[in-house]
């Protein structure tokens, strides 16, 4: 679609879009384009600024604006008419940054992590009801389990699902819960939101969370949280292992070195803080 006539300048080039690839959802993709206009970092711009610079017509650009406002997107300059990127937007740019900044504080801990246990280590966030893996190393050992960088496991059955789940702030937590299946994956699986809550109340307590046969049997994992600078908690590492090569005691006294880890992680994510001596004695 060709852009409106008129003399524009590199930054109105850069953003005025001459054609629209085939495919996907029109709707949507015009949503983005919109979005990414204000990449130019002016205060604010007019319904036909933006108009002009997309190549749309105004009322289509209005009722894009009225949606994205409503979605707390973009937000309206009560002073000037004009619109800019809402909070929404900056809170997205911020989780964006505590992955980045995750993925370079947690890589040298997690191959330390490995180095010290032998097992294969990984780093899960929140995402809805799931845990996605976003950083993993896998064992050294001939038996070991494989789990891909990206999967999604379930929150209620995984050790690092339950880290992500018992530091959540209650509303979150419950809102997490009240759409979650807590499907039986196994006959162990916690199916009970009341036996769920007991058992995030104990992660809390001791600061570390264990999964044993509860997604798969024969697999057990075990975990910890990671900080950034504010104190909350983004992440969970964790490390996993086939109950064929290694028993449940066994891994258990490995806790202290999974929480160190996470404090490791932590404090290169800015975090100041340290574990309580009652985590450590119950780890």
């Amino acid at each position: 679609m060709a852009a409106a006539a008129g003399p524009a300048g590199p930054a109105d080039r850069a953003l005025i879009v001459t054609e629209i690839p085939h495919g996907g959802l029109s709707t949507v993709r015009n949503a983005a384009r919109l979005l990414k206009v204000f990449r130019s970092r002016e205060a604010d711009l007019g319904v036909s600024e933006l108009a002009r610079r997309l190549g749309l017509g105004k009322s289509t650009v209005h009722r894009m604006l009225t949606t994205l406002v409503a979605e707390g997107l973009i937000e309206q300059n009560p002073r000037t008419g004009g619109y800019r990127l809402g909070i929404v937007m900056f809170e997205l740019g911020e989780a964006v940054r505590v992955h980045l900044d995750l993925h370079a504080a947690v890589g040298p801990v997690l191959g330390e992590l490995r180095a010290q246990t032998g097992e294969s280590s990984q780093v899960g966030v929140l995402d809805g009801h799931e845990v996605v893996y976003v950083d993993r190393l896998e064992s050294a050992h001939s038996l070991r389990l494989f789990t891909e960088t990206g999967r999604r496991v379930p929150v209620h059955c995984t050790s690092s699902g339950k880290v992500l789940l018992a530091y959540l702030p209650e509303a979150r937590r419950q809102a997490v819960l009240r759409v979650a299946p807590l499907a039986a994956l196994t006959p162990h699986t916690i199916t009970s939101r009341a036996q769920l809550g007991a058992e995030l109340d104990r992660v809390r307590r001791r600061g570390w969370a264990e999964a044993v046969n509860e997604r798969e049997i024969g697999v057990a994992s075990i975990a910890a949280p990671v900080r950034d600078i504010s104190g909350e908690v983004v992440a969970a590492i964790s490390i996993g292992v086939p109950l064929a090569r290694c028993s449940v005691m066994a891994l258990r006294r490995l806790a202290p070195v999974i929480m160190e880890a996470a404090e490791a992680a932590s404090r290169r994510l800015g975090w100041p803080g340290e574990l309580s001596s009652q985590q450590r004695k119950e780890g």
